[in-house]
């Protein structure tokens, strides 16, 4: 071999590690690159950790909750609004990691794989955001809520698109708390989206998993009576009712949320069967909504003595659940047993005016058996119509479960979740305020306000 031949195979080396090289870079640049100008250190965009650029994020109905002004972003001029969006706006330095400013913040810079952030220094703004959420509803929830801190979520089953998501305790973006990380009584969890994230004792809402259960594996299940005399014993403990109910068919003890007869079914029904039906329903799931991950819930009685599944079954034991997923069950049981996956950004519109994004609509992973779904449908209906009463949700046709978890530190949790019948308003709500008593109070009245706000909106 001659040194001219010797000369050119290292070339032919150099050339080929040249082209690996320039073909790594590229994967990189479109695998990473939004993650590249997503980065705090990336000066275009952000400014000491905070982000001072990007387009602007509206309410589904053109309100503003944040947009740059001189360099600077800002909020709403209502402090309340501010308060009422906090969780699903986020603030500028990723606290708060369901907030839009951090889960879309590519799309807020406007970058794009072709023309990276030039938009940005072309139109001193990025990519604009309409979030499918309602300010008005927003603000409903938030002042229901009163003084009890907790989750409201409302979402419509169909599309997938989220009405209403308020989480507290929250704080003034615009005038932030100076004790904000110091106080822990009262901003303990403030970064945390309670409606996606948090994760609850379920109380009484659980006992719609257990009636589904009890619906598939149960034959009789219609006819039968259950007895109750305000406690129920069983191997290794016992388990406590809200009230002494007598005998109570199965619709009636849903009706009258009887612990007795609830407790005895799931014991009946075993680990196995209510583990399967929980699973179906979401339980033990990653759960998505679309690029938020949802609160991974928790149920497990394996190797569980009789007393203790009786607890999980009226949703008490170690039971734990998002309210997003309860929403996305309520869901799925209002539209025959199967419901969209959450979304939150209805549209993203680039500087130009042009619509680079929109609703993408998919069912989540929970599938409850139409036959199933239908009969729940009719039991929840009578829970409004026969023991709340219409008149706590007038125009609505409101089927629904309230919930009273009992937990280790105060009252228990005021739970509602439920869903209108209106073929016109296909929505479903959860709301827990935490620490508030019964569901039949501040959770009911709170999921009513915020669904009146919504259909006269």
């Amino acid at each position: 071999m001659n040194r001219s031949t010797k000369r050119s195979y290292v070339l032919y080396a150099l050339i080929l590690a040249f082209l690996a090289g320039v073909g790594v870079m590229i994967f990189n640049f479109i695998v990473h690159g939004d993650e590249w100008v997503s980065s705090k250190a990336n000066k275009h965009v952000y400014n000491g950790g905070a982000l001072t650029c990007g387009g602007t994020i509206f309410d589904r109905d053109g309100v503003y909750l944040a947009k740059t002004e001189k360099g600077k972003r800002v909020f709403n001029s209502s402090s309340t609004l501010r308060k009422a969006t906090l969780h699903i706006v986020g603030d500028t330095q990723g606290y708060i990691p369901t907030g839009t400013h951090t889960v879309y913040s590519e799309q807020l810079s406007g970058y794009s794989i072709v023309d990276g952030v030039y938009k940005l220094k072309e139109y001193g703004k990025g990519n604009d955001i309409y979030l499918t959420v309602s300010a008005k509803a927003c603000r409903a929830a938030y002042e229901a809520l009163e003084g009890f801190n907790g989750a409201v979520g409302v979402y419509n089953y169909k599309t997938g698109e989220v009405l209403c998501d308020v989480s507290k305790p929250t704080y003034d973006i615009e005038n932030k708390p100076s004790d904000l990380l110091k106080n822990e009584e009262k901003y303990k969890g403030v970064f945390i989206n309670r409606f996606f994230s948090g994760l609850y004792v379920p109380g009484s809402v659980f006992k719609v998993v257990t009636a589904a259960c009890a619906i598939e594996n149960i034959p009789d299940i219609y006819t039968r009576k259950f007895e109750c005399k305000g406690k129920t014993s069983f191997a290794g403990g016992t388990v406590i009712c809200n009230g002494v109910h007598g005998k109570i068919s199965f619709k009636e003890a849903l009706n009258k949320s009887c612990n007795c007869a609830f407790s005895q079914i799931a014991v009946e029904l075993g680990a196995e069967k209510l583990t399967a039906t929980a699973n179906a329903f979401g339980f033990n799931q990653s759960l998505k909504a679309t690029k938020i991950n949802v609160g991974k819930s928790r149920f497990n009685i394996t190797g569980s003595q009789d007393y203790e599944i009786g607890w999980a079954g009226i949703g008490q034991y170690t039971t734990l659940v998002s309210p997003c997923q309860v929403v996305m069950f309520m869901g799925a049981i209002a539209n025959g047993g199967a419901a969209a996956e959450p979304q939150t950004v209805k549209k993203i519109v680039s500087p130009t005016g042009l619509t680079v994004s929109g609703l993408r609509q998919k069912n989540s992973t929970i599938s409850i058996d139409p036959s199933t779904a239908d009969k729940l449908k009719t039991l929840l209906r009578s829970n409004v119509k026969d023991s709340y009463g219409d008149n706590r949700f007038p125009g609505l046709e409101m089927c629904g479960k309230t919930g009273t978890a009992e937990v280790d530190d105060g009252k228990p949790h005021s739970w509602f979740a439920g869903f209108s019948m209106r073929e016109d308003f296909p929505y479903a709500v959860v709301v827990i305020a935490e620490n508030a008593g019964s569901g039949y109070g501040v959770a009911m009245s709170t999921a009513n306000k915020v669904m009146q706000t919504i259909l006269k909106g």
